[in-house]
């Protein structure tokens, strides 16, 4: 005999979990002013200014938008190279999390699905550009949400 009934009467927590039901560009920008003379080899290597951004908001029909804002600027002494901007959103249908866990969901876990489409298409975009595909490297989506909920928060982790 087993005990598959074992709690069959006790009420189940409901696993978390996230589904993405879309995903979209809602805006893509390249820049690329010097194009074709920044476009030569040169021994200068550019310095690149990464940005990143994430927003979510709830929807009337209980569905979450997020989106994730990444930008890139490459720049060298004689000028600038590209600037490209995307803003990349997704709508998320998200249960069994508690609405204090909520945020972190929102702005660590749904951007970490999101990201690497979001990178490919830079990739892709710079490379159309005439450059080799600038391929972000992976995000510290935590360490982000971190840093911006310190900036928003200065009396969080001070005693």
């Amino acid at each position: 005999m087993t005990d598959t009934d074992v709690g069959a009467g006790a009420p189940q927590a409901q696993e978390p979990g996230i589904r993405i039901l879309a995903q979209f560009i809602r805006d893509l920008s390249m820049e690329n002013p010097r194009a074709p003379d920044a476009l030569r080899p040169s021994q200068d290597q550019p310095q690149i200014d990464l940005g990143v951004e994430m927003n979510a908001r709830g929807r009337e029909d209980g569905l979450f938008e997020v989106d994730l804002k990444l930008s890139a600027r490459a720049q060298r002494t004689d000028g600038p190279l590209f600037h490209v901007e995307l803003l990349y959103g997704g709508v998320f249908a998200i249960s069994g999390v508690p609405a204090e866990e909520m945020e972190p969901v929102l702005l660590i876990e749904c951007p970490r699905y999101l990201f690497p489409f979001a990178r490919r298409i830079i990739a892709e975009v710079t490379s159309e550009g005439g450059f080799p595909p600038f391929l972000l490297d992976p995000i510290d989506f935590a360490g982000v949400y971190a840093a911006r909920k310190a900036q928003s928060d200065p009396q969080v982790g001070h005693a």
